[in-house]
């Protein structure tokens, strides 16, 4: 018997959220509107000078973001992670658990992962990323029990290249050995054009596969229908997801078209990785895939309109009812 939904495997990442002016952020040397990854240095550097201003604290991580939609929806589901020593790293455990995700979050002597994002008054956003001890994550870490009790794996892909790309696949192994699905995001072009051929394989060996139409296109070559259909050769389903476009899903032979939802966007961050909640959710429980694919629409269509990946506020079961209408 499965008695979780989703687990899933995922950089464990805590996101500060800072209000700054222009000039503050000339004065750290960053380029505005960019994403940039620093070391531990120059991470706490960054931590120190941004300690007097008021920070909202959100856990995050792709697949953290994921197994908490499940949760709100009413799921069973388990993040598999690492944290640092440290009081970042003890919020993201107590957050995550007041989500309602089963906790195997571990520990390690780095700092807590996380993305500093500094907010300007035109909306622009600047991150700084040091993945800190999320990229600590073993094969040791991976419970076998737990992907065995599991409908679903839900793999991110920033997790496929680097330290934890060997603790992917013995966990997609684990999955294979007891009958629990697949299911991978590829999270970014950069990461696809770096491992494409590699993940050509990879995906033969998964069962659902989530993209954005950028990725799409890097991974195939193609735009929208013919790359989800291009998909579709290598894992079972595949997810095109196209932002206030919907989405476009390949599934026993042909593609089904779902729709958006409107909303009026404040923040995009952990949109696709909503949306992949709600599908999975509904996949989980027995919908079919134009119905989880309205979950998914709607519920990234009610998270970008708050800043951070939450739920709180949000009605689960009205958002069910409205998808299955």
């Amino acid at each position: 018997m499965k008695s979780f939904d989703v687990i899933g495997l995922g950089n464990a990442i805590v996101d500060l959220l800072v209000e700054v002016d222009d000039h503050a952020l000339l004065g750290l040397d960053l380029r505005k509107g960019e994403m940039h990854l620093v070391d531990v240095k120059k991470a706490q550097m960054l931590l120190h000078h941004v300690k007097e201003l008021k920070i909202e604290v959100v856990p995050g991580g792709s697949s953290a973001n994921t197994v908490k939609g499940v949760a709100f929806l009413g799921g069973k589901s388990i993040l598999v992670g690492k944290v640092g020593k440290d009081r970042h790293g003890e919020i993201y455990v107590k957050e995550m658990g007041k989500c309602g995700v089963h906790s195997r979050i571990g520990t390690h002597d780095s700092l807590t992962g996380h993305a500093l994002t500094f907010i300007t008054p035109d909306a622009q956003r600047t991150f700084c990323v040091h993945l800190g001890a999320a990229i600590s994550l073993q094969k040791e870490d991976v419970l076998e029990e737990d992907i065995a009790k599991s409908k679903v794996l839900h793999l991110e892909g920033y997790q496929l290249e680097g330290p934890t790309r060997e603790t992917i696949l013995h966990a997609m192994e684990l999955a294979k050995k007891h009958g629990t699905l697949v299911s991978v995001d590829l999270a970014d072009p950069g990461l696809i054009r770096r491992n494409k051929e590699w993940l050509k394989l990879l995906l033969k060996k998964a069962d659902i596969v989530f993209v954005n139409e950028q990725e799409a296109k890097e991974f195939t070559g193609f735009e929208e229908e013919k790359a989800v259909m291009e998909l579709g050769k290598q894992a079972r389903m595949a997810v095109v997801k196209l932002g206030e476009r919907g989405s476009l899903i390949w599934s026993d032979g042909k593609v089904v078209t779902v729709p958006a939802f409107p909303a009026k966007a404040l923040d995009t961050t952990g949109a696709g990785d909503s949306y992949a909640a709600g599908f999975l959710y509904g996949f989980c429980q027995g919908w079919d895939v134009m119905n989880a694919g309205k979950l998914g629409s709607l519920l990234a269509a009610r998270v970008v309109e708050r800043k951070g990946v939450r739920f709180d506020g949000l009605d689960a079961e009205r958002m069910k009812k409205e998808a299955l209408s």
